[in-house]
């Protein structure tokens, strides 16, 4: 499960003391091995090793809710701090015996069949050409589907985003929002590479309506190669080298 993986990275490439009355401390700076300043019992088998020093920042531990916050922000410090928190609330509400997770499958069939109907109601506002409302509903699902907990399958999460990223693509796209639909699009194509034609299609089409003609050129090319000769994306990639070619 890569989004554990990266999730574990995160959280556990700093060390925290935490403490309500004195300042914490985390890891912003490094130390070459063999400056004067480095412990007397160092390890120095490669002269790129490099020692972890700290830096004192306030984190403090509120009480009731047990989230931990900082005084002093910086943008990764937050990033980092949002995460531990949402994994703390996420625990909380486990079902399991003594709080412990699940295991990833089977995953919550509740959130599963909130975001297909999520989906499914973006589709009906499209086809009644509501596309404000269509893509009110995706973004919806798309929350949801990122709000899973860290251990529910990452395959799983990807799917459903991919596919409702290129649905608000098309809601976008709808409405001529051209720079909205390119990069939900590239959102989708990025999740899932293979059979995934329409949002690599969407893509390009956004690029060409904003006049990135070499850029779609490039973008539907790589298209072909992981799509094979797939109709529509040979089509619009001779679309864009025809107008190239009368530039």
């Amino acid at each position: 499960m890569d989004r554990c993986l990266r999730l574990s990275k995160n959280l556990f490439r700093r060390t925290w003391t935490i403490s309500q009355l004195q300042p914490s401390k985390y890891i912003t700076k490094t130390a070459n091995l063999h400056s004067p300043h480095a412990p007397p019992h160092s390890p120095t088998t490669s002269s790129k090793m490099d020692l972890e020093t700290f830096e004192q920042l306030p984190l403090t531990l509120d009480p009731q809710t047990k989230a931990i916050s900082s005084a002093h922000l910086s943008p990764d410090l937050a990033r980092e701090l949002q995460t531990l928190n949402q994994l703390h609330r996420t625990l909380l509400t486990v079902d399991g015996p003594h709080g412990v997770p699940p295991p990833p499958i089977p995953v919550n069939p509740k959130r599963s069949a909130n975001i297909s109907k999520l989906r499914e109601t973006g589709n009906t506002h499209y086809r009644k050409a509501a596309y404000a409302d269509a893509i009110r509903m995706y973004s919806l699902g798309i929350d949801m589907a990122l709000g899973r907990p860290a251990w529910e399958p990452a395959g799983l999460v990807r799917e459903e985003l991919s596919a409702l990223y290129a649905n608000r693509a098309q809601a976008h796209m709808a409405g001529q929002n051209w720079p909205e639909g390119a990069v939900d699009a590239q959102c989708s194509v990025e999740l899932k590479k293979v059979q995934n034609s329409k949002a690599w299609w969407r893509r390009g089409k956004c690029l060409i309506e904003m006049g990135r003609l070499e850029e779609a050129r490039e973008w539907l090319a790589e298209a072909v190669e992981f799509e094979g000769s797939e109709g529509d994306l040979v089509e619009l990639l001779g679309e864009v080298e025809k107008r190239l070619v009368r530039q």
